[in-house]
């Protein structure tokens, strides 16, 4: 089937891929915009699942500041070479993050680094509330694996919803860029400071 111009215009701003991926993403969706989307953030999974394990040591260490300089955020993320890191892609992307953190705050990067003393604590506040309010036994695991899931999606940056599209995570946001660019990239570690607040440690994050 043909694929408009402007089709193929209104996906590549809303997801950054380069013209011949919208085309082929729009006629395997029949033109579906939402469909075509779907499929670019298959392949941009895909495409960074390969790439997962490429060493990624060159990269940009970045600075967002807020409300009147009362918070901030320092972030580096990392890439495969000095060249993708002097890029406008990637130095936006970087910007983003970090005005994202600033927003959300989140307390670790991805649900592995959570220490499990953390996770024992939150499923037991989660089995005592679905006691309390006379949920059966037999559906208690359900609850609180699900209340947990609610809890990575708020703790875990890469499962938060990123606040400059709703309809994405930042993982799917990182696989697209992965795609993108052709490197993989990894968000090493972040710090957050808000004036007058005491500071949180926070594990050192490993590479992924």
């Amino acid at each position: 089937m043909e694929i408009s111009t402007e089709l193929i215009k209104d996906l590549r701003q809303r997801t950054g891929a380069g013209v011949m991926d919208c085309k082929t993403a729009l006629r395997e969706a029949k033109g579906d915009v939402e469909g075509a989307i779907d499929y670019l953030r298959r392949k941009g999974l895909a495409t960074a699942a390969k790439k997962a394990g490429r060493i990624a040591t060159e990269g940009l260490v970045s600075s967002y500041i807020h409300a009147g300089g009362k918070m901030g955020v320092l972030v580096e993320i990392n890439c495969e070479t000095d060249f993708v890191a002097k890029t406008e892609d990637f130095q936006a992307f970087v910007k983003n993050i970090a005005m994202h953190i600033a927003a959300t705050d989140p307390q670790y990067i991805k649900r592995e680094e959570i220490p499990p003393e953390v996770l024992e604590k939150e499923r037991a506040i989660y089995r005592a509330q679905a006691l309390e309010a006379g949920k059966p036994e037999k559906v208690m695991n359900k609850i609180v694996e699900g209340k947990m899931e609610r809890f990575y999606s708020e703790a875990c940056l890469l499962e938060q919803t990123y606040i400059k599209d709703s309809d994405l995570t930042v993982k799917e946001v990182l696989d697209a860029m992965i795609a993108k660019v052709g490197e993989n990239i990894s968000i090493r570690r972040f710090a957050r400071f808000q004036l007058g607040e005491g500071l949180r440690s926070r594990p050192e994050p490993t590479c992924s």
